[in-house]
């Protein structure tokens, strides 16, 4: 016993192996390699590059949806760099992507294709797969399972036919290419000095809470490390929360959601939320975007129309699509977004789109009916919920009402209501069953798209454009329950991808067709909101015929009456708009 101690085994462990001596002898069985197995063992003749066919691997990984690992391989062998090296398609209708020879003289297995011919056959495979998110030149060899990009492209658009997408292709993603690259070439001008200076401000700030949290904890640590932030928290502080995670390793969680549970019990950890947000800001946007700006301090970032499974437009090289708009750190950051001198800055948001966008596509009269008269939403529903008359609605109603529109469009269950009403498990029940009660004809077609998602395999949104599930038939409850929450708000989602990409382009169909090219420019599309630069005597007038256009792209004759309804505002940056 004396040596085990000696090895630095505990007394407590020494006990459990006098226990447990029949496992502790089996585990040691169990994990002892045995060097006797029968094994015949030769050296292959070819060495693993001699006998590698990279035709027969990239066709496996094609089926296996490994998206870049053999364009990886490819540079693996011809000694470059293993990152990812297949351009993302861009502007340029000269430019090609492929089958120039390396530096090691071996020959890319991708032809050469022009990168205008090559985004285009990569939107009709997005629309063909909306899974396959900003197609490159693998994705459309693997779909047809190919050499030959035009054997591939042909294969593509066959596919497109089949599945009655060439409308959704035609008048909604092709007119667009065009006015994105537009967008990118434009770019959108910063106020360096005024980033500078929050930035100073924010690092500042940051510092002074770093010295705060380590006075709280008692000793200096790296409040970005996880491990670390957990030894503090969860042992030198003792916290501990109700129902606490851990990772999928086993360490104990310091994400949000988790921090969450702790947030009243020590002063620290709001700290940290502060500390978390701070840094995120800096680090995406403040410290990020100067060292991206062009000689005359113009941001251009890459917009991608096929970057989102749900039909939404990304943009990459920074992100513009999540900029925070909930918290005032967040917010003060649209303040560096500003117009060229002599234009205004326009913004017009489509509002509440996605409750209108619900009510004409399930037909709910009752929904249907707070649109049509104009009412406040989210104050009928809850004089619906509730049962009281809309003027005796509460500021506490209106909000719950607010909560259960988007969770139901967000196909939120009751626990996750209950948390974000901050009620009981019973109330939430009782406001759902309310609410489907109300709406009966929402709740009808909630259930219709599930059970036609689960049927086809892909939903579909107003104008035609499809989404593919592929989890609504999983063995695996969490993973079905997630896929028909999706599926169900797919056809919503989709379809205001859709009606802001057709505003886009009718927008510029009138820039056109009034000769305002050098007067109006499109800059952003975030969310239901598009942004544009306007010179200053014709930003009254233009936007007031912009927002017309945005508001008829789908006649109201078509969709029960329902107005799509958006606001406008105009100012001297993104932020400050009136």
């Amino acid at each position: 016993e004396d040596a085990f101690i000696k090895a630095g085994i505990t007394p407590r462990i020494v006990q459990l192996l006098k226990d447990n001596k029949e496992e502790a002898e089996f585990s040691k069985m169990l994990a002892t390699i045995r060097r006797d197995a029968p094994i015949e063992f030769v050296f292959p003749e070819k060495t693993f590059r001699e006998a590698l066919d990279l035709k027969k691997v990239k066709a496996l990984w094609g089926e296996l949806e490994f998206r870049t690992l053999g364009q990886r391989l490819e540079n693996v062998l011809a000694g470059k760099s293993s990152q990812k090296m297949v351009a993302p398609v861009a502007a340029g209708q000269g430019d090609t992507v492929g089958s120039a020879p390396d530096a090691a003289g071996q020959m890319s297995l991708y032809p050469a294709v022009s990168k205008d011919e090559l985004e285009k056959t990569g939107i009709a495979l997005w629309l063909v797969n909306s899974n396959v998110t900003n197609p490159g030149i693998e994705d459309v060899l693997n779909f047809g399972n190919t050499d030959s990009f035009e054997v591939a492209k042909k294969m593509i658009f066959e596919e497109l036919d089949k599945r009655n997408l060439r409308k959704v292709y035609e008048t909604i993603e092709l007119p667009l290419i065009p006015i994105t690259h537009r967008m990118e070439e434009r770019g959108v001008k910063i106020d360096k000095p005024f980033l500078e200076k929050l930035g100073k401000r924010y690092h500042t700030e940051l510092s002074r809470l770093e010295k705060t949290i380590w006075e709280g904890a008692g000793v200096e640590f790296n409040i970005n490390s996880p491990k670390q932030l957990g030894e503090i928290l969860f042992d030198k502080l003792g916290l501990v929360g109700k129902n606490m995670k851990k990772t999928g390793g086993g360490a104990r969680s310091t994400r949000e959601s988790e921090l969450e549970k702790l947030r009243d019990l020590h002063p620290m950890v709001p700290m940290i939320f502060e500390y978390r947000e701070l840094q995120k800001l800096l680090s995406t946007y403040i410290d990020a975007i100067p060292p991206q700006l062009d000689a005359n301090n113009r941001l251009h970032t890459d917009f991608i129309p096929s970057g989102t499974t749900t039909g939404r437009m990304a943009s990459l090289n920074p992100n513009l699509q999540n900029i925070p708009i909930k918290s005032e750190l967040g917010k003060a950051i649209r303040n560096a977004f500003i117009p060229e001198k002599g234009f205004t800055m326009v913004s017009l948001d489509y509002s509440q789109m996605e409750l209108r966008i619900a009510a004409f596509l399930s037909g709910d009269k009752k929904l249907i009916e707070i649109f049509k008269k104009g009412e406040d939403v989210h104050a009928s529903v809850a004089a619906s919920v509730f049962k009281v008359p809309i003027n005796e609605v509460t500021s506490d109603m209106r909000r719950k009402a607010k909560v259960i529109n988007f969770g139901i469009l967000y196909g939120m269950g009751v626990l996750a209501l209950k948390q974000n009403l901050g009620t009981s498990r019973e109330e939430a029940q009782t406001f759902m069953n309310e609410y489907f009660e109300t709406f009966s004809t929402l709740a009808a077609y909630i259930d219709q798209v599930k059970a036609d998602a689960a049927r086809k395999g892909y939903t579909e949104t107003f104008f035609g454009r499809r989404r593919y599930f592929e989890g609504l038939d999983s063995k695996i409850p969490y993973i079905r329950a997630s896929a028909e929450r999706m599926a169900f708000n797919a056809p919503i989602q989709g379809t205001e991808a859709d009606v802001i990409k057709l505003a886009l382009i009718e927008v510029d169909a009138y820039i056109k067709k009034e000769k305002l090219e050098d007067d109006v420019y499109p800059l952003l599309q975030v969310h239901d909101e598009l942004v544009f630069e306007i010179r200053d005597d014709k930003a009254e007038e233009v936007s007031k015929k912009i927002l017309e256009i945005m508001e008829s792209v789908v006649n109201p004759k078509d969709i029960y009456g329902v107005m799509l309804r958006a606001e406008r505002s105009l100012g001297a940056n993104w932020g400050e708009l009136k």
